[in-house]
This record gives C-alpha cells, sequence and structure tokens, in this order.
C-alpha cells in the first residue's frame, strides 16, 4: 500500500479543499436570497451555483472566473425570479479574494511545504488566486489556472497542463499526490489520468456535493481525510 512519505509533490484544488468556497458563496449571494419570500436552504443555493458555474464554464471555457462568477450571480438571481444589475454581479465576481481558508489551511500547507513540492492546480484566474494565496501564506512551487490553460477542471486540458508542468519541473508522474475536495472536478478526471490521490472530504458531515455538480460514481482513493489538519498529522505520525 501507499504511504504519504512515498511521494515528493503535492497538487492541490484550491478552492473547497483549503479555501471554504462555499461559506464566500453563501455571503456573496445574500443579496438575492435576503429577497426571498421563502427560506432557501444553503445546500439548495450551493446546488443552483454548482449548475450555472458548470454550464458558463464549459460554454466559455476562455472567459476569467471572475467574469464567470459575475454571469453566475446574473443566472442565480434569474433562476429566483429576481432582478441584478451588472454592478452587483460584477461585484460578485471580485469577491474570491475574499473568500475565508478554512482555519486548519495554512498551518496544515507550512508543515507540508517542508516535505513536498507545492502545486496548485485551479479553476480560477491569476488576480483571484492571488488574493487567496495570501490567506494561505506558503510560496507555491508551481501555479497552474483555469485561466493559464484556457479551460475548466474537469477538462482534460487541465489535466494534460498539469502533467506537463510537473515534467518540466522534473517530476515523475507517480511523485505526484493530486489532493482535493471535489470528486467532479478533480477526482474522476486525476483518477482517470492515473494520479494517485487524497480526497480532502470537508463535506464528510453534509449530504449531497455542495458547490460541485454530481460526478455518478465516485474515484477510488488513495488516501481519504476530513481535513488538511488530518493529512498533515498522518504524515507526521508516519504510519499513513
Amino acid at each position: 500500500m501507499a504511504a504519504l512519505r512515498d511521494y515528493t509533490a503535492l497538487s492541490f484544488d484550491v478552492y473547497g479543499t483549503l479555501i471554504d468556497w462555499e461559506s464566500g458563496m453563501l455571503t456573496g449571494l445574500k443579496p438575492l436570497t435576503d429577497q426571498l419570500e421563502t427560506e432557501i436552504s444553503d445546500d439548495a443555493v450551493l446546488e443552483m451555483h454548482a449548475r450555472n458555474e458548470s454550464f458558463a464554464q464549459a460554454q466559455t471555457p476562455g472567459r476569467a472566473y471572475s467574469d464567470i462568477l459575475a454571469t453566475v450571480y446574473r443566472r442565480c438571481a434569474e433562476e429566483l425570479g429576481l432582478a441584478a444589475d451588472w454592478e452587483a454581479c460584477a461585484r460578485y465576481g471580485a469577491s474570491v479574494p475574499d473568500w475565508p481558508a478554512f482555519e486548519d489551511s495554512a498551518e496544515a500547507l507550512a508543515y507540508l511545504k517542508q516535505h513536498y513540492r507545492m502545486i496548485v492546480l485551479s479553476n480560477v484566474d491569476n488576480r483571484s488566486f492571488a488574493g487567496s494565496a495570501k490567506r494561505l501564506k506558503i510560496d507555491w512551487d508551481g501555479v497552474f489556472t483555469a485561466e493559464d490553460v484556457g479551460s475548466y477542471k474537469p477538462n482534460q486540458r487541465n489535466f494534460d497542463y498539469l502533467l506537463a508542468g510537473v515534467a518540466r519541473m522534473g517530476l515523475k508522474k507517480s511523485e505526484l499526490l493530486h489532493t482535493a475536495e471535489s470528486m467532479f472536478h478533480d477526482h474522476v478526471p486525476g483518477r482517470a489520468n492515473g494520479l494517485d490521490n487524497a480526497w480532502i472530504y470537508r463535506r464528510h458531515a453534509k449530504q449531497g456535493f455542495g458547490a460541485t455538480m454530481d460526478p455518478g460514481d465516485l474515484a477510488e482513493n488513495t488516501f481519504r481525510f476530513n481535513s488538511m489538519k488530518e493529512m498533515a498529522e498522518a504524515h507526521e505520525s508516519g504510519k499513513i
């Protein structure tokens, strides 16, 4: 069986894994949901967001994530029967740097950085990631964004870009552990590309898939942890 110490590099999804994007989304959509006469559950809001985001990313893969989010805000408003001016849409699109990090992310990353080369593979634009990176507080060895690739995960292009980048860094695929929360965006396509994986199952106490689409059949996991803290502690113990 594989052990965490068998790898020399970690590739990370950021949003949902390190950054609490669901909290950021729910806060950013409150100007809409507060207008509703009937209360809507957080999961229903996140599922609505996931539908509109995935459609926009598939239809306009070359657009920056901040622009995708602005369109998502407008589509959510329409779905809820509400009006939204473009200024409100644009504010939501620019909100990614305000999304909080999970409480354990920065400390766990600081520990793991001592043992691995650390790589980002994220469905985001570079300006938005730069804001989030300040919350995560490490120097990354590679940052590969959707803006760089010109498409969004789970598109195969994104994983081709990751693997080409890893090769340029002098790493073999077998040295890389892909670390993410989303089955839809990361683990299903990652496993299809032969990547070992660590599922950071942030939603372990919740139903459904939240802000990601239902992936259908779940991917197998090389490792599973409920938080980044658990992953760092497992590495430190040397037992996994």
